[in-house]
């Protein structure tokens, strides 16, 4: 956490960092970074980007490498640290950035509600007359605060600004909420919403479950009633992708065959959740220093990859759970394991005695009765279980050698080694896992460079290095998923600012959206923040209004409103709430109250009579 803010601080306040190395700060932090940069002051990135500004200054021939045109895409904003680094670029190359800017008009200083209000408390002395603040639309002001920051930022610099604004067409409520924020304009008076208008439709369901199976549902409704839609303009995003894969997965994956299937890809998804190498790997490193229980042995088994390694299929599978129950195998290695445990040495119920049961029946029958060195022979063994058996107990043998080698703290380079062959051992290499066991290998090497760059060679023990590759696995993806033809399921992220026809959020709830930061409670830029510092809660106040844009046709969102244990009322995320009160306020509906229209409250069950009424 000290490396990660050290990180920041480069990026976002580069001036203390020298300010700490000519020794003008004498608290802990500014000690540590004096330690650890001694030697190399003019290696770290600010450092870097320090000298490349002079060097362009003073106009320098243009080093090989540097393409003429450099163009930045697709970027919801940048840090003015990146900023500098493309506008000092600019004396030798062209630099292009393409932004999305939510309105044509400047919006530089309004202000939202809370942000208004603190400017007045604080203006005490000015008149009534004198302070003037532009709220201009609530919605930009609310929501825009990381977009406002990074325009203004980049009107500091000196640049030529080419505008293409472009009115939406279609005549809705959603066309209307985005021209207003185009237009910059508040509402005056009340536009009336035409009953068949389901532009922006908000649903409030019991679970992540009910979300998933009502998205299904109205996507159905979509393609039946606009047969030019298609399933390639439909982007579906949520907070995060892991709680709702399982549940995207069972109510979207149907056979082919089925009139209601939908294809469908989920992108951002940790390779660690995705594949199952992983995941089964870390399960393996698990295992050492644990009771060697029978679930969490059979549980690597149960893992494809593993079993294929081992010869052994989904029936032998079975025949090995009814062999470990009736040889009464629970938990631990043998005798000397549940000693080392502090448990007593009772070779009872352990593996080694159950594979010693199963081995000795093979060899010789026993009758249940006839003991052979005080083993009883496990006898209805025969035939061709005798190939299940050999490969059972090669999978057991390799797995308990494997765990002693795992107890003993090792150096980088050893643990790279054991661990490796602990990948051949275990994983059998085929176009479906080759690129998950190349991912765990490449994190390996690159633990084995970060302790060569910080001349790192001590001895550490497993839990260090298990620690740092479950951290890798849940941040790694396989970048696969995004845009493959079917509807895209994906992360709430920057640079998602897409243009779709549908655009549809999951998971807006209360507590979960906008995600909150906790910053360090030694985080000095927390103390005294400045425009442009990396907030969360920013960002994704600005992904939401991001969707708002993209959204061509429809915008679909549901949270979860009603309480599975007790139907009780739970209120959706503020930035739901926000989008509604404007429309309330802004728009009317003919028949009946415009929320009505646009909220549907949603039965606990999708088998409910209310549904077929």
């Amino acid at each position: 956490r000290i490396a990660d803010l050290f990180d920041q601080y480069l990026l976002f306040r580069p001036e203390m960092m020298f300010q700490w190395e000519k020794g003008k700060a004498r608290h802990w932090q500014a000690m540590l970074w004096r330690e650890l940069v001694k030697g190399h002051e003019h290696e770290h990135r600010a450092a870097l980007a320090k000298e490349l500004f002079t060097a362009m200054e003073r106009g320098i021939d243009p080093p090989p490498g540097i393409p003429k045109r450099i163009s930045v895409f697709g970027i919801s904003a940048l840090p003015r640290f990146h900023v500098q680094v493309f506008v000092s670029l600019s004396h030798i190359a062209q630099v292009n950035f393409f932004l999305m800017n939510p309105s044509r008009e400047y919006w530089g200083d309004i202000l939202d509600t809370w942000e208004m209000k603190k400017k007045a408390k604080g203006a005490k002395a000015a008149s009534e007359g004198e302070l003037h603040m532009e709220k201009g639309n609530s919605l930009l002001a609310s929501m825009g605060a990381l977009g406002r920051d990074f325009f203004e930022m980049i009107q500091e610099f000196d640049a030529e600004e080419c505008s293409s604004y472009e009115e939406p067409k279609a005549k809705n409520l959603l066309s209307s909420v985005r021209s207003d924020i185009l237009k910059l304009q508040e509402r005056q008076e009340k536009e009336k919403v035409s009953p068949g208008d389901l532009s922006i439709q908000v649903h409030s369901c019991h679970s992540p479950m009910r979300e998933v199976e009502v998205l299904h549902d109205q996507l159905l409704r979509m393609f039946e009633e606009d047969p030019g839609l298609l399933p390639k303009d439909v982007l579906v995003m949520m907070p995060d992708v892991e709680t709702y894969a399982p549940y995207i997965q069972g109510v979207f994956d149907s056979p082919r065959e089925d009139a209601r299937s939908l294809p469908f890809s989920i992108a951002d998804r940790s390779m660690r959740k995705e594949g199952g190498v992983g995941e089964a790997f870390l399960h393996l490193l698990d295992l050492q220093g644990s009771r060697f229980g029978v679930s969490q042995v059979v549980t690597l088994l149960e893992c494809e990859v593993v079993r294929r390694k081992f010869g052994i299929s989904d029936d032998d599978l079975e025949t090995v759970r009814r062999w470990i129950s009736e040889t009464q195998i629970r938990w631990g290695v043998d005798g000397k394991h549940k000693e080392e445990l502090g448990l007593p040495s009772f070779p009872q119920n352990t593996w080694r005695a159950g594979l010693d049961r199963l081995l000795l029946g093979f060899a010789m029958p026993g009758r249940e009765e006839r003991l052979f060195s005080g083993i009883l022979p496990y006898d209805p063994i025969e035939g061709e279980e005798s190939r299940i058996l050999g490969a059972f107990a090669e999978f057991v043998e390799t797995l308990f050698e494997r765990a002693v080698s795992l107890g003993q703290p090792k150096t980088l380079e050893a643990w790279q080694e054991e661990l490796t062959g602990l990948l051949d051992d275990f994983f059998e290499p085929g176009e479906e896992t080759d690129r998950e066991m190349q991912l765990i290998r490449r994190l390996l090497d690159d633990l084995v460079k970060s302790g060569a760059a910080s001349l790192f060679d001590e001895e550490i023990p497993l839990p260090v290095v298990k620690s740092t590759l479950e951290h890798r696995l849940d941040q790694t993806g396989f970048g696969l998923g995004f845009m493959t033809g079917g509807i895209t399921f994906c992360a709430m992220l920057p640079m998602r600012s897409i243009p779709f026809r549908v655009i549809c959020l999951l998971g807006m709830d209360d507590d979960t959206y906008p995600r909150q930061t906790r910053s360090l409670g030694f985080d000095l830029m927390a103390k005294r923040p400045r425009p442009g510092d990396r907030s969360r809660r920013n960002d994704d106040r600005y992904l939401f209004l991001e969707a708002l844009l993209s959204a061509r046709d429809k915008l679909h969102v549901s949270y979860v409103g009603q309480s599975i244990q007790d139907n009780s009322i739970r209120p959706p995320s503020v930035l739901v709430s926000e989008l509604l009160d404007y429309i309330e306020e802004g728009f009317e509906f003919p028949e009946k109250e415009i929320l009505e229209h646009i909220i549907t409250k949603h039965r606990l069950q999708a088998f409910s009579p209310e549904y077929f009424r």
